[in-house]
């Protein structure tokens, strides 16, 4: 499954993205009753990264989840394909590299980064496994790279409260305090077609990434994958030997951002 069932070309997606810049991070604040800020948190620590590593965050809108790693001394590069936002990234924060860039052709060279990592934007890439074999590209072997998306709620009942929410409540708000109340119900909708947890885990596995695993975060409306890159060349050998279930993150993140 990939994005193209909601009928949009990139061009398109980058300009809805363009249009609601501007507010975009105030915007995500209130349709997550502030909970995009833990879930910000949780990455970060799954990153696990120091100060003179250098990491890709890539679909990085506005540059906010960029913001954690440059405070700690960490070479952030912010990348994203969406002009609008990158120009409001910039303008708050000028120390920030903010480079514009298409997941499925990542202008970086191989090997780059310590580790990549993407948040929410995963969904919107039109090839998202295209995606996830670039950003193993320009990882550095070892390296890792953490990925923060919606994901399936595990428990029946939350997950139809949860599906209810995003096609009736989210455009019903954007609409109040939203430039584009159109781009939150495309949103909404790429949500709920999105792959469940076990299903990235595969796509990542596919892709040449080992040592996969996640966690569920607000009963699974969020999921944190976490992955690594083979130290040599051996992708294709992880790939192969790989037969077992995917483990859960929740045993290897630090517990102190639930």
């Amino acid at each position: 499954m990939n994005r193209a069932s909601l009928d949009k070309r990139p061009d398109e997606v980058a300009t809805m993205f363009d249009d609601v810049a501007a507010k975009y991070d105030v915007v995500n604040d209130v349709l997550s009753m502030g909970q995009t800020r833990r879930w910000r948190k949780v990455v970060v620590e799954a990153m696990d990264v120091r100060a003179g590593q250098r990491v890709l965050d890539l679909a990085a809108g506005t540059g906010t989840s960029s913001e954690p790693y440059a405070d700690a001394g960490i070479d952030v590069v912010a990348c994203d394909f969406s002009l609008g936002m990158l120009k409001v990234g910039k303008r708050r924060r000028p120390d920030i590299d903010f480079i514009a860039g298409d997941a499925t052709n990542l202008p970086f060279a191989d090997n780059t980064f310590d580790a990549s990592t993407i948040s929410f934007g995963l969904r919107n890439v039109n090839e998202p496994k295209k995606a996830l074999a670039e950003m193993l590209r320009v990882t550095k072997p070892g390296g890792k790279v953490v990925i923060a998306e919606f994901s399936q709620p595990v428990v029946p009942l939350w997950r139809t409260m949860y599906t209810e929410y995003l096609m009736r409540a989210l455009p019903a708000i954007a609409v109040k305090v939203s430039s584009n109340p159109d781009a939150y119900v495309y949103l909404a909708e790429s949500i709920r077609a999105w792959p469940d947890q076990d299903h990235l885990a595969a796509w990542l596995q596919e892709s040449g990434w080992e040592d996969v695993t996640y966690r569920n975060l607000s009963g699974g409306i969020v999921a944190v994958h976490r992955a690594h890159k083979p130290l040599a060349d051996g992708g294709a050998a992880a790939i192969a030997a790989h037969t077992g279930p995917v483990a859960k993150l929740r045993r290897n993140i630090p517990r102190g951002a639930r």
